[in-house]
């Protein structure tokens, strides 16, 4: 079986056909050009270092190596082979804070990035991180919805991740403790796996801070880590709305500021750590946080691969490019001495050879 991972590339081919093209227009232009001079066969002694042939040869060359990496981008492969891998790692769930307080800005300027915006980056550079742990997703506001179970399918994941909006929750406010609840109940029934929840939040509005805390605890006592990032600052920033203006509450406009004490006592009660979102360390601590609790066996994956046939072409074109370099535009000096076409002339008889007018009488 052969096929290409990317067969929409292929229509590029459509390329070498255009620069064949105007190789030919431009050949033909030069020679409408050299016929305003006089005839070809006068003026060709003119040009003794112009090959006719060399220019053929080198777009040759380059329209062929542009041909091969083509085939490269399309990703050619051909056959089928059995791979079984054996998946490593833990189980995280990730509990994502979609409240409309992440509007506001993360730094001490009003004008800065949003905790958003932060938040969702931070998140993709934890998921690249992951290796083979399974990720889950939970976003909340004033009402948790689980968005994704535990897959290794970071692709969809990161998909999830860009998507996230309070525009998802018409309910709004922080309700923390719920999300971490459905984060535990989205975990395998085994149990055997590491498990460990990551919450990014502002941890702003927080109605019931005791419960939050009772909860975590339980949690924590299920053996189930609670890590937490923090995005924001402790300044006051206004909240920026999508629709243009700020957000507002009786009239009056709404300010909202990190809680980094309760992110502590949250991060403390499920036994991880805090980390704030800013801190160019933040995933480094969280990474090696994650690995105290070690890696489990997910069981083996069996799946067919196809042999991947680029390298061929990337070769081919590397060779290919290697000799245009080298071929030059005019004639080879050693071959000027060499006729390929027309016979050499006889060499003259030997003096001691001529016949003498003896003979011919």
């Amino acid at each position: 079986m052969f096929d290409f991972a990317n067969p929409i590339l292929l229509c590029l081919l459509a390329s070498v056909g255009i620069f064949a093209g105007l190789y030919a227009l431009a050949r033909a232009a030069r020679r409408r050009k050299l016929r305003r001079f006089g005839k070809p066969e006068v003026i060709a002694p003119l040009m003794p270092d112009a090959s006719r042939y060399k220019p053929a040869i080198k777009i040759t060359l380059e329209l062929i190596a542009l041909a091969a990496i083509v085939m490269v981008l399309a990703r050619p492969r051909a056959g089928e082979r059995d791979t079984t891998d054996v998946a490593q790692g833990i189980e995280v769930m990730i509990a994502f804070d979609v409240s409309n307080s992440m509007y506001a800005s993360s730094t001490d300027s009003p004008d800065g990035t949003s905790r958003l915006d932060r938040a969702r980056i931070t998140l993709e550079r934890l998921v690249d991180r992951l290796g083979g742990d399974k990720v889950g997703l939970v976003a909340f506001a004033g009402e948790p919805k689980r968005l994704l179970p535990l897959t290794t399918d970071y692709y969809l994941t990161k998909m999830f991740i860009g998507d996230l909006t309070p525009a998802m929750f018409s309910d709004q406010g922080t309700s923390i403790a719920d999300a971490l609840s459905m984060c535990a109940q989205s975990f395998s029934g085994d149990g055997k796996a590491p498990r460990a929840i990551v919450l990014l939040t502002d941890v702003e509005d927080l109605e019931d801070q005791a419960a939050v805390l009772q909860t975590a605890k339980d949690i924590a006592a299920d053996t189930i880590q609670i890590d937490v990032i923090g995005m924001g600052t402790e300044k006051s920033m206004p909240v920026p709305m999508p629709g243009g203006g700020m957000l507002e509450y009786d009239g009056q406009t709404v300010t909202t500021s990190l809680n980094e004490a309760l992110a502590r006592d949250i991060a403390k009660a499920g036994k991880g750590i805090y980390v704030n979102g800013a801190s160019t360390k933040a995933l480094d601590e969280l990474a090696d946080q994650l690995k105290v609790l070690g890696t489990t066996d997910f069981g083996k994956v069996s799946y067919k691969t196809s042999a991947e046939q680029f390298p061929t072409f990337a070769w081919l074109a590397l060779i290919l490019l290697i000799a245009d370099i080298f071929v030059l535009d005019r004639k080879i000096g050693w071959l000027k001495r060499v006729n390929f076409f027309t016979k050499p002339d006889k060499q003259p008889a030997a003096a001691g050879d001529q016949p003498s007018k003896s003979s011919k009488k």
